[in-house]
């Protein structure tokens, strides 16, 4: 049994799967272009692409379509076991038809590599968010590292995306939880970062500004902004001061473990930047685990923007 819509005159030349999302809900791309292509959704009785342009009193059927269902679900935590990804507000923070954001769980990677068996990109080429394209991945997040991330849907987005994270034109967030209490309450940090590439020695230039949310005599809550991208940047620049992040465990310079959370303390808070005049702004929230942290270290974060 099929659900009727008319579309009234403030709608006019609107892409039709954008009008689904603005008039039924957050609907996944994927699940749209799927829907059009299966006839699913058809506009004055015929199949149309995701790209149509709707006009005044265009009728839209929705046939067994059950937005509500997907909408309404209950939550669910993101296993990186799992073969399929559905959307779930948990993990999707947004998702349109260029590039979709996410959360990331820690423990998972964002490519494949000698020791991921799961990753993110093989993942959610599986899933019917991607069920007519696939997915790009524009920038790095290291895999014990949780928050905010990329993945394109098309190349010329990928494409775009990577020449602002070169040109430095994305601009990002991080929180930390260090051991110690970090003496300035805001500043700069410039280094001369050491990495090995095949046994060759390579030396590259680090800057990170920083603020101190809340700190003791025990522990830090960090915020920070990498001006530049280095692998491990913000871990090895804590290291460098004395005060590594906890549950680091290649970057350690304390080596009190007792008591202290398996996983690594840092989370990519925020991610901004700017396509066609359009600000974009994204924020992921913090994990249980990171705020009972914060808690059991008696650490502030509730003026946390």
């Amino acid at each position: 049994m099929a659900k009727s819509y008319i579309v009234d005159s403030t709608c006019n030349n609107m892409r039709v799967d954008r009008w689904i999302r603005n008039t039924i809900g957050k609907i996944p791309q994927g699940f749209i272009e799927k829907s059009l292509r299966l006839g699913k959704i058809k506009v004055n009785k015929k199949k149309v692409k995701s790209s149509y342009k709707i006009q005044s009193n265009d009728k839209i059927d929705l046939f067994d379509f059950k937005f509500e269902e997907r909408i309404l679900q209950k939550k669910t935590s993101f296993n990186p076991s799992n073969q399929i990804i559905k959307a779930n507000e948990d993990l999707i923070i947004d998702d349109n038809e260029n590039f979709i954001v996410l959360n990331k769980s820690a423990g998972i990677s964002v490519q494949g590599g000698t020791k991921s068996k799961k990753n993110l990109i093989d993942i959610f080429k599986k899933s019917e968010i991607f069920s007519d394209t696939k997915p790009f991945s524009v920038h790095r997040l290291d895999k014990d590292t949780s928050g905010v991330f990329l993945m394109a849907k098309n190349r010329e987005t990928a494409q775009l995306l990577t020449s602002l994270f070169r040109l430095r034109k994305v601009h990002k967030t991080y929180l930390a939880i260090c051991h110690g209490e970090v003496e300035k309450n805001s500043g700069e940090w410039t280094d001369n970062l050491v990495r090995y590439d095949n046994g060759k020695k390579i030396i590259e230039k680090a800057k990170t500004i920083y603020k101190v949310i809340d700190k003791n005599s025990n522990s830090s809550f960090i915020e920070m902004k990498p001006i530049t991208g280095r692998k491990h940047q913000l871990r090895k620049q804590l290291f460098n001061i004395g005060h590594s992040i906890y549950g680091d465990k290649k970057y350690k310079s304390f080596t009190k473990t007792v008591g202290v959370n398996k996983e690594l303390m840092l989370h990519a808070y925020e991610i901004r930047f700017m396509i066609k005049d359009r600000k974009y702004t994204y924020k992921a929230l913090l994990p249980d685990y990171f705020k009972q942290l914060l808690k059991t270290k008696r650490l502030n974060y509730s003026n946390l923007k």
